[in-house]
């Protein structure tokens, strides 16, 4: 069964919302370190806590977003969400000293809609095409992602650094007029509040097992991915000597070929129903790029082939995530559990950065690998023995030719 013309509307329309903030966000990663070391009051520790705030922010704020999109309607708090996100961008962009950088990017953080788009997106596509809309918007993540590892390296070579968090708050007004002018419909807010809003019920979803290690899961990814991030750019300078300019010629080729593989994946493990062997085998290249990472950071090929292995399992697992927690959120609280999920995934961001600048600041760079393979394959065991996800039960939502 094919999608509606409606839901293939809403579909193109909020992944590109999402790819538009999500590019903002990650353009900075690749020269962040570099950028940061250069303002004053600099300190590793204060390099990874400025990564990685913004993602304590998110955590704090994705679950009251969710929430309130299940009691007032979706658009208004994806907008509100949005405008905060502008704001955050443009004082990252003027900011002069660490602390500034720091404040400013914590207010990128409260703009906390990541959550909220997902469940606007399930409401608007019926319970047989949310796997594959779920899946498409991972898909249009790991696209902006890819762009954005790119972009930002090469945009170096005309503009400042701060003009990255400038652009960004450009793509946040983009997605904000896409919001208003390109998305036809709006759930209402009786559909989803079926449960009153209380910590009672919050605490039912965290505890939920199969949620439970799904939110794990994402915790993991993105806490390595964060702190991997303090470290990839500075040993491209310190041990491979490719200078911030030249590391897209790295990045480009990496991610593209990152990207193919991801999408075969991807496309295999729906169409044999073996969507937890493909998960296990992202876990296992993650892990394996971490021990390349820490053991020949100085080999520039070998480099580029743990680079290669990092992507390949982060985008496959980035698309793969935020599908399942779909499925198994219970009906009339989808806009909660993605809340919770969010939640999880920014706070795997601000432990990510603020572990791994301890780590840089303590005991070395290329430490950090060490520890996220650690993670790893802690996260690999645990997902071994992990059940299946199942569909959970649910109304089918309505969608009009």
């Amino acid at each position: 069964m094919t999608m509606y013309p409606a839901e293939r509307r809403a579909v193109v329309t909020l992944s590109a919302i999402l790819s538009l903030r999500m590019i903002g966000l990650f353009m900075v990663l690749p020269v962040f370190a570099l950028y940061a070391s250069t303002l004053s009051g600099f300190t590793p520790f204060l390099l990874g806590l400025s990564l990685g705030v913004y993602g304590l922010t998110q955590a704090l704020c994705q679950i009251p977003f969710g929430t309130l999109s299940d009691h007032v309607g979706r658009k208004p708090v994806i907008a509100a969400g949005l405008v905060i996100f502008i704001v955050g961008s443009l004082l990252a962009g003027a900011a002069h000293s660490m602390l500034w950088l720091l404040i400013a990017r914590a207010l990128q953080g409260v703009g906390a809609v990541g959550s909220t788009l997902l469940a606007l997106l399930s409401d608007l596509t019926r319970d047989n095409q949310r796997s594959k809309a779920m899946a498409i918007a991972g898909i249009s993540i790991g696209i902006a992602f890819s762009l954005a590892m790119v972009l930002g390296p090469l945009l170096l070579k005309w503009l400042a650094f701060s003009w990255l968090f400038y652009l960004a708050a450009l793509f946040g007004l983009f997605a904000l007029l896409l919001l208003f002018f390109g998305v036809k419909g709006n759930a209402s807010p009786k559909t989803h509040a079926h449960d009153p809003v209380s910590v009672a019920n919050v605490l039912k979803l965290i505890f939920l097992p199969t949620l439970a290690r799904l939110n794990l899961g994402i915790f993991i990814l993105h806490a390595i991915f964060t702190a991997s991030f303090i470290a990839i750019p500075l040993s491209l300078l310190q041990t491979a000597h490719l200078s911030t300019e030249q590391a897209w010629h790295l990045y480009l080729p990496t991610l593209l070929f990152a990207f193919i593989i991801s999408i075969a994946c991807i496309g295999m493990a729906e169409r044999k129903q073996r969507v937890k062997t493909y998960f296990i085998a992202s876990i296992l290249l993650l892990m394996i790029s971490e021990l390349l990472l820490w053991l020949f950071s100085a080999h520039l090929f070998i480099f580029a082939i743990a680079l290669l292995l990092f992507f390949s399992g982060f985008s496959t697992l980035e698309a793969f995530l935020p599908s399942l927690v779909s499925r198994a959120a219970p009906a009339g609280r989808k806009g909660a559990a993605l809340g919770l999920y969010s939640c999880s995934q920014f706070l795997g961001i601000f432990v990510g950065g603020a572990l791994g600048g301890w780590a840089y600041g303590r005991i070395g760079l290329t430490s950090i690998y060490f520890f996220c393979s650690l993670f790893l394959f802690c996260w690999f065991l645990f997902s071994f023995f992990m059940p299946a996800v199942v569909r959970s039960s649910s109304t089918p939502v309505s969608a009009t030719n």
